[in-house]
């Protein structure tokens, strides 16, 4: 197991490590869901309660040509590089966002340290596959250099395009294209209770997290008035898949967002894909089509600041560069799951929860976030 991409984990016409392939006599198939079974999933899986131990993250990367580095490097390069090499020796997951940056995600660790040493150990082994044929990996939260080019041949892909691009379309290409992360990947918690707890922690934690690790004041060769820009592209987007749930229940609040955002794509039976087809998942439920397998891939279309998916995923941090990006993984790994850092970090962090503007704007030269 690794913590994998949406898609890894929801699409049905994806296998193997890194080849994204069409749908092509695919089929779907649904046990339609009424709203309580909707809530029972999320309660029950997304919210799956279970005694902390694990860690994992997931780090994204720019890849540029060491001889021409303002070029675009095409996703099929990288692929036939990766495929020519092992499998990284820890189990990590490569994949390729839509812009071609390349993302390693690594397997649950029972810990930071095994974690830093087996994620580390499988960075390198790329490191060094991309560097024999002139290709070197940049950590940076948006592309300083280089415009949005979408090369992405996955039909996810295409339909997230062409949602984006009714209302949003600067910045979902942007998004897609143009940014990467450090994700950190979390257990849920014990128990209701502390799920409850570590859902708002992280959440206040995260305008801290944006802050601090702000590594994104240019896009595309130009300053933007940004500390973190990705920040700010992500608050431009829907902010019904976007923003911050709302609830004392994080369980009741995830289920009432996922029911009120819009689908984003539907996969028809005979395996068509359908970019927005005007409705919310509530009103889908209404007419008694959707199953299982749609509800489980519209969650993985939604983008909050921190998604449970089985554990928490802490999704606000700018991609960092060697040999920092381990830095926000400790600090918010550390933060949650210590009782006592975890007491006082919930304390310090009341006052400046909401600051998520201003985290993107100023990051640490925001007095209260500093």
């Amino acid at each position: 197991m690794s913590f994998a991409p949406d898609y890894l984990i929801t699409d049905p016409v994806h296998q193997g490590n890194s080849k994204l392939l069409s749908n092509e006599g695919v089929r779907v198939h649904r046990s339609r869901l009424s709203e309580d079974d909707v809530h029972q999933y999320i309660r029950g899986v997304c919210f799956k309660n279970g005694p902390p131990g694990t860690v994992g993250a997931e780090t994204e990367w720019f890849v540029e040509d060491v001889a021409a580095p303002g070029a675009h490097v095409p996703v099929g390069r990288l692929r036939t590089v990766m495929e020519a090499a092992e499998p990284p020796p820890n189990g990590s997951n490569i994949t390729y966002e839509p812009g071609g940056q390349l993302e390693l995600s690594s397997a649950p660790f029972p810990g930071l340290a095994p974690l830093h040493e087996g994620l580390s150990a499988d960075l390198a082994h790329v490191t060094e596959a991309l560097a024999a044929a002139g290709l070197a990996l940049n950590g940076h939260g948006v592309d300083p250099v280089r415009t949005p080019f979408f090369q992405a041949d996955h039909p996810r892909y295409e339909c997230m395009k062409g949602y984006f691009a009714q209302e949003f379309a600067d910045a979902g290409m942007a998004m897609m294209c143009s940014t990467a992360s450090v994700q950190v990947c979390v257990d849920i918690g014990a128990d209701p209770a502390d799920a409850a707890q570590r859902w708002r922690l992280a959440h206040a934690l995260g305008p801290v997290l944006v802050a601090a690790f702000a590594n994104s004041p240019l896009r595309a060769g130009h300053r933007t008035g940004m500390r973190s820009t990705r920040q700010a592209i992500w608050t431009d987007l829907d902010p019904c898949r976007t923003a911050v749930p709302v609830g004392d229940d994080p369980a009741e609040a995830w289920a009432r967002y996922a029911l009120d955002a819009r689908v984003m794509i539907m996969r028809t039976p005979d395996g068509a894909w359908l970019a927005d087809p005007g409705m919310t998942f509530r009103e889908w439920l209404d007419k008694g089509e959707p199953g299982q397998e749609d509800l489980e891939y519209h969650l993985s279309t939604l983008f909050p600041p921190v998604r449970p998916r089985g554990w928490l995923e802490l999704r606000m941090i700018d991609a960092l560069p060697e040999p920092y990006w381990p830095v926000p993984v400790a600090v918010a790994t550390a933060l949650l799951d210590d009782p006592a850092a975890a007491a006082v970090a919930e304390a310090a962090t009341e006052p400046v929860a909401g600051r998520w503007a201003e985290a993107a704007r100023c990051g640490l030269a925001d007095p209260p976030l500093a």
